[in-house]
């Protein structure tokens, strides 16, 4: 086409006519400079209420931190560019990242209280228990139940408001760690008051819809980690998605060098210990402990991940349900278990509960195969001594006090450990 362009050009009498349409036909970089510009489109996320939980809210958990994903200031790449694309909403939890100036970022969990498919069939079964049809206004459905009618009038949030609960956390529930929970709510701007006065009805279906679904998020909050608690830092949440500071799984470190599986274990003990006796008298326990129960920072120090199967028995004011109170249940009891689940009694938790159960499933596979012999015969002739402990709490003392003396001096000083580095230098705690 440009030839014969060229060609016709060519017979043209003007020089002038001439030179003008070589000018424009001939060059091959006119269709580049003629074409208008286009304006370029910064990417961003296409959030939609659904993905988030929004849609389902007050049936959430909050809405404290959702400008920051509409800002972009929590990002869900670990390359801190945005895709036109989210990912997949069936995943329990996303990694991400978190900035507050745009300029650095931090590395941060984005979890969801349970599974997608979990939260769509509590959701239908709100709304074929409590409306008989399979869709339907959750918030309107869970407002007609005498439970949060009771919440509704009440002042002060008591273990009869959240008998029957399936969360751990609330099996033995005291007034005081009840008055805990509602004076540090922190998914509203005026928490402080042991009273419910400052929570508005939005915000009591809110608390009352997280306590039966999943505690986790309520327990980063009423212990934080500023003040020694051994969890992630809770950033704030968004419809049904929780925030918190970012931990790698126990699970990343089974095939660790050696050096480092002796110190996470010793942490590990160190944070059972601290569960049991601590300077507010409550003893912390789990139900279920798995290769995601722990977590691990950037900087090695070891942390509660998943608070999810915590349960907590107040050693100053015990439990205050009376018999038989535990057995009530109705629909907030039924949103993540079977309704027919039994409940553990309070008085079956012993006090090395949660040791037996992490000698059994975590420590093993931490320290299996790690060290010289005679070294290693020790550590698992202890492991098994302790695993099967559930009778004898003594032995299980024994077994762990021996353990960690063979363990401490295999860890090393250095870098890798920022978490005691270099104070381990210096004193005779690390």
């Amino acid at each position: 086409m440009g030839r014969w362009i060229c060609c016709l050009c060519s017979r043209v009498a003007d020089p002038l006519m001439l030179l003008l349409v070589l000018v424009l036909s001939c060059s091959p970089f006119t269709a580049a400079t003629t074409s208008p510009s286009v304006p370029h489109v910064k990417p961003s996320y296409s959030f939609g209420r659904t993905f988030l939980g929004l849609d389902k809210c007050n049936a959430c958990i909050g809405t404290s931190i959702c400008k920051k994903f509409f800002k972009e200031e929590i990002r869900f790449d670990t390359w801190l560019s945005s895709h036109l694309k989210l990912p997949p909403s069936y995943l329990l939890s996303y990694s991400g990242n978190y900035t507050d100036d745009a300029k650095s970022w931090r590395l941060v969990d984005i979890t969801r209280l349970t599974s997608k498919y979990q939260h769509d069939r509590a959701d239908k079964r709100i709304c074929t228990s409590l409306l008989k049809t399979k869709t339907c206004s959750l918030e309107r459905a869970l407002r007609r139940t005498q439970r949060f009618q009771k919440w509704l009038r009440a002042k002060r949030l008591t273990p009869d408001l959240v008998q029957g609960l399936s969360s751990p956390m609330l099996r033995c529930p005291s007034q005081r760690l009840l008055d805990r929970i509602v004076r540090r709510y922190a998914e509203v701007p005026d928490a402080g008051s042991i009273y419910m006065d400052h929570l508005t009805d939005r915000d009591k279906l809110r608390l009352l819809y997280t306590l039966a679904v999943n505690s986790h998020p309520i327990l980063l909050q009423i212990f934080p980690d500023v003040e020694g608690w051994p969890f992630p830092r809770y950033l704030g949440s968004c419809g049904r998605l929780v925030v918190s500071a970012s931990t790698q799984p126990l699970r990343d470190f089974y095939s660790a060098a050696p050096e480092v599986a002796a110190d996470l274990a010793l942490q590990l003990l160190a944070v059972l210990r601290s569960m049991g006796t601590n300077d507010l008298n409550y003893f912390f326990y789990f139900t279920h402990v798995d290769a995601g129960t722990f977590g691990v920072f950037s900087n090695g120090h070891l942390f509660i991940r998943d608070a999810s199967t915590l349960g907590i028995i107040d050693k100053e004011e015990g439990s205050q349900l009376i018999d038989g109170q535990q057995e009530h249940k109705d629909i907030f009891s039924c949103l993540t278990v079977d309704c027919q689940s039994a409940f553990v009694s309070c008085d079956s938790i012993r006090e090395k509960h949660s040791l037996v159960m992490v000698c059994q499933e975590l420590l093993p596979k931490l320290l299996k195969g790690k060290f010289l012999q005679p070294v290693q015969e020790k550590i698992d002739s202890f492991l098994q001594h302790c695993a099967s402990g559930l009778t004898d709490d003594q032995g299980v003392n024994e077994a762990i006090a021996k353990l960690a003396e063979i363990l401490k001096p295999l860890r090393s000083c250095d870098s890798r450990f920022a978490y005691r580095y270099p104070d381990c230098k210096y004193s005779d705690k690390y």
